[in-house]
């Protein structure tokens, strides 16, 4: 290259021959340590105690275990980075990078995870204090890529920089070496020339823009400045990166978690806060984060982007809302109906329920319910209280005095001052409930013997009764006693046989006597009606069913105090049915008809999870509570702490509603709060999407925006066109900017117009193909996206034929599914277009698209722009949509020409 002096030379023959040297040293001890099978274990422990050192020896095992994988990523990849530093003192010190924990025994090898790593991020002239105080300043960097060949190691485009020239890249370390002695031996005229062509090819002025060769997320191992500090942040810190495709948002995020999930590189406050709530989850740091994806496809992609940075991710820890929201609601929850009978609600992910007004202000919808719900149980509470007072029995009757004087002092929305006070008053009311329990089933069973004795099949023949009425449809279990049931009356009652008879009949019969005490009917098709009905006389007499009624209701207001926090979380799912209820009758937020009590819609449930996790996360974040959490009074809280995670993470987060971010930041455990979460608003591709900084506000409290602005995606041409999208669409800028140095320059996007029919289409794209394949030298990534999965397929199957002599693949991936070879051309529905990247994009019938997705037609077009670094096309079936057509002198017909 031009401008290289020989001192230039000398230089980079020094770095190569140092580096290559070092490559060797840290792969051979790696490999050593890998042979000996070096491990801790629990022979390490003097002595062991197997009933009590179990968590020591996992601990050890975690730990062997997470050597054996850093030995092994140091055998492939030795280091990173190079950094030359000098200190106060003008000494100078050579600092290798590497992406693991280093191998022990290699002075000045650091791991980019720990403090010193982020010299390897850092400019040149940059002050940095080591962790022992010393402040140095940055004199060179080398961003190194190892390659183990078979003659020795190598490294391919190493970008290096010092503070007289570059940055440069270098081809090849080991060529630079070659080159260097073949030029001291070259005699000829001709040889001296061959040799400083080479010399100029494998050195390049600037930074070189890799080629995606392979579909996935690309492997970024140094972060930028900025992206390195965020990582860095504290784990407790709550953070939101916003900013364009291809600013390394998700790299930021991967590289946060992990760093934080070792605690070997946490920091004395970290760990402080780490240990006990992982105790209390009963699970390990290292396992405790749960990431949010809003794709099967981007999932996957992230799980191997993990496994570069040795983080293991198991569909337990990166999984969809959509899943993740129904395994919460069916299996944790009770808000969805199980086949046996718990839960209150049926998803219906179709259901026609919300109006305008809910789908369009669904956080406005959330703060009215909350409110509502409430105070709701508030009155509740008074209620149960004031029936207390009026009671006969002297005993009853202080209780409730002594409650409600609680309930008068405390402020409606003070909960846990409210819970605490209560609780004083639970062993009163545990005793009371004991007794007036004993007496009212003491009646029931007295009545259920006397028809025993008069028909010794009795139960026999309610037990088939029961059994058929398994088997009966419409039997309407959602409106019976909703608030007045017992609640842990038969907690675990039998499907079948005389216990389950036994169940049945003292469930009916207290039913019917509480309803006639309340003067209250019960709906004859549902399973209690159906069971009186069926028992006829055959139930208390009327004086004993008065008598039993009143008792049952006493007990039903005293219950309302035995376990107050779990009522009142439990009770959420109900609480919502008759808002909704009320609400429909208003004619406000719902739809007067057409849906069942019994159905919900997918928002609908995501505002009742978000209440139960916000009504449990408020009292548990309160440390009084935390600390107590075994006590009768707060144990009905210790079950979310099974839920909650150290940390959790969201890719793609303005596709998830302000209501699903609140969900998920509400799972972070209350000690640490950890949330980090990375998206664009340009990149929004659902309709429920978050929209605004002030709903993300909304969602997530005293949390922190960065913002990053630097692509390191994209060409010159297709940032400029990305930019013009959102300028014509939105009205506003985008501030985007490429990296400095690095080689930018592109291709102009391709359009095609008035291709009607598929064959057009195929001709014009297996044409672009070949071009693309004769410009990078190889077939690198490609995807084309059509406008519905139907046309996946066909599409395949044409271009593949198109392809053929030419030995091409095209790879139909139906749902989102990668699958085939790496060099495949793929073909998916445009609804799976989020988060990848490839060297080259293709929209086939961009204007039918315009017509089919109106609303989010901007957003996928912006988004599948910045799906592709160098190569853009555009196929019309007639012409560019009307609300892009100014856009059109940004396109050409083919890239043939380089600009």
């Amino acid at each position: 290259m031009n401008g290289l002096n020989d001192n230039s030379r000398d230089y980079l023959e020094q770095v190569a021959t140092e580096a290559l040297a070092q490559f060797e040293k840290v792969a051979t001890a790696a490999k050593s340590k890998l042979q000996d099978g070096e491990a801790l274990g629990s022979d390490t422990l003097a002595n062991v105690n197997t009933m009590t050192s179990s968590s020591a020896i996992q601990k050890l095992d975690q730990i062997s275990q997470s050597n054996r994988e850093s030995y092994q990523r140091l055998s492939t990849e030795p280091a990173i980075a190079r950094v030359v530093v000098v200190d106060e003192d003008g000494k100078e010190h050579t600092y290798y990078i590497c992406r693991t924990t280093p191998v022990s025994g290699i002075p000045n090898l650091a791991s980019y995870l720990a403090p010193v790593g982020r010299l390897a991020s850092l400019g040149i002239g940059s002050e940095f204090k080591l962790p022992n105080g010393t402040i140095v300043e940055v004199l060179e960097k080398a961003r190194l890529q190892p390659s183990a060949l078979e003659n020795g190691w190598d490294s391919r485009d190493t970008v290096l920089e010092v503070e007289h020239f570059g940055p440069l890249t270098v081809e090849s370390l080991r060529a630079l070496l070659i080159e260097t002695d073949g030029e001291e031996i070259t005699e000829d005229l001709l040889g001296q020339l061959l040799a400083e062509e080479s010399i100029k090819d494998n050195i390049i002025e600037g930074v070189r823009r890799s080629v995606i060769t392979k579909m996935g997320l690309r492997d970024q191992p140094i972060l930028d400045q900025y992206q390195d500090e965020i990582f860095r942040l504290p784990l407790d810190q709550r953070l939101l990166i916003l900013g364009p495709p291809g600013t390394g948002k998700t790299t930021t995020l991967i590289r946060r978690l992990g760093q934080k999930l070792d605690q070997s590189f946490l920091d004395e406050r970290e760990q402080r806060l780490v240990e006990p709530a992982s105790a209390e989850q009963n699970i390990a740091h290292a396992n405790s984060w749960l990431m949010f994806t809003p794709t099967e496809l981007l999932k996957q992609y992230l799980k191997e982007a993990f496994a570069r940075e040795s983080v293991p991710a198991s569909d337990l820890r990166i999984r969809t809302w959509h899943d993740f929201r129904r395994e919460l609601a069916r299996n944790a929850f009770g808000v969805l109906r199980t086949a046996n009978g718990n839960g209150l609600f049926i998803l219906k992910d179709d259901l026609n329920s919300l109006n305008k007004d809910a789908l369009n202000s669904p956080t406005q919808l959330f703060d009215e319910f909350n409110k509502w719900q409430r105070k709701n149980y508030a009155q509740e509470l008074h209620q149960a209280a004031r029936t207390l007072q009026q009671a006969k029995a002297p005993d009853v009757k202080n209780l409730g005095e002594e409650l409600a004087n609680i309930l008068a002092h405390a402020a409606d929305n003070a909960l846990a001052s409210r819970f605490t006070s209560l609780a004083a008053q639970l062993p009163k009311v545990q005793t009371l409930v004991a007794r007036l329990k004993e007496e009212s089933d003491s009646k029931i069973r007295a009545a259920l013997n006397l028809q025993l004795n008069r028909d010794r099949s009795f139960l026999d023949e309610l037990a088939r009764f029961i059994d058929g009425l398994q088997q009966v449809q419409g039997i309407d279990n959602d409106e019976q006693d909703d608030f007045d049931a017992d609640e842990d009356e038969d907690a675990t009652p039998l499907r079948t046989g005389r216990g389950a008879a036994v169940n049945a009949y003292m469930q009916a019969v207290r039913a019917q006597a509480r309803a006639a005490a309340s003067k209250r009917s019960i709906s004859k098709t549902s399973r209690n009606g159906r069971i009186i009905e069926w028992l006829a006389d055959r139930g208390l007499n009327d004086a004993d069913r008065a008598e039993v009624g009143a008792k049952l209701l006493i007990q039903t207001s005293l219950r309302r105090f035995l376990n107050p926090v779990k009522r009142y979380i439990d009770g959420i799912p109900k609480r919502y049915r008759a808002f909704r209820r009320e609400c429909q009758e208003s004619g406000t937020w719902y739809q007067s008809e057409g849906f069942e009590a019994r159905e919900i819609h997918p928002l609908e449930l995501d505002i009742v999870l978000l209440a139960i996790l916000r009504a449990a996360g408020d009292l548990l974040s309160r440390p009084s509570i935390l600390r107590d959490i075994e006590s009768p009074a707060w144990s009905s809280l210790r079950p979310f702490l099974g839920h909650y995670r150290n940390q959790v993470l969201v890719d793609e987060a303005t596709d998830f509603s302000p209501i699903q971010l609140a969900c998920m930041a509400a799972l972070a455990h209350p000690r640490l709060r950890s949330f980090f979460a990375c998206g664009d608003f340009n990149q929004r591709l659902t309709t429920w999407g978050s929209r605004s900084t002030d709903e993300l506000k909304w969602a997530l409290d005293n949390f922190d925006v960065k913002e990053v602005s630097v692509s390191y995606r994209q060409s010159k041409q297709l940032n400029e066109l990305a930019r013009s999208i959102i300028s014509t669409v939105s009205g506003h800028e985008q501030n985007t900017s490429l990296p400095e140095h690095m080689d930018s320059i592109g291709v102009t996007p391709a359009l095609l117009e008035y291709a009607a029919d598929i064959t057009t289409v195929v001709d014009w794209l297996a044409d672009r193909i070949r071009e693309i394949e004769r410009f990078v030298g190889q077939l690198p990534s490609i995807a084309i996206f059509v406008n519905a999965e139907e046309d996946v397929a066909p599409m395949a199957e044409a271009l593949n034929a198109r392809l053929a002599d030419h030995n091409i693949q095209v790879t139909a991936c139906r749902e989102g599914q990668a699958v085939g070879q790496e060099s495949n051309v793929r073909v998916f529905d445009i609804q799976h277009i989020k988060g990848l990247e490839f060297e080259a994009v293709f929209f086939v019938g961009v204007d039918q698209l315009a017509e089919l997705q109106p609303t989010l037609f901007d957003k996928y077009l912006y988004v599948g722009t910045t799906r592709a670094a160098t190569y853009l096309g555009l196929t019309c079936k007639s012409t560019l949509p009307a609300t892009i057509e100014s856009l059109r002198d940004q396109f050409g017909q083919n890239w043939c020409q380089r600009d």
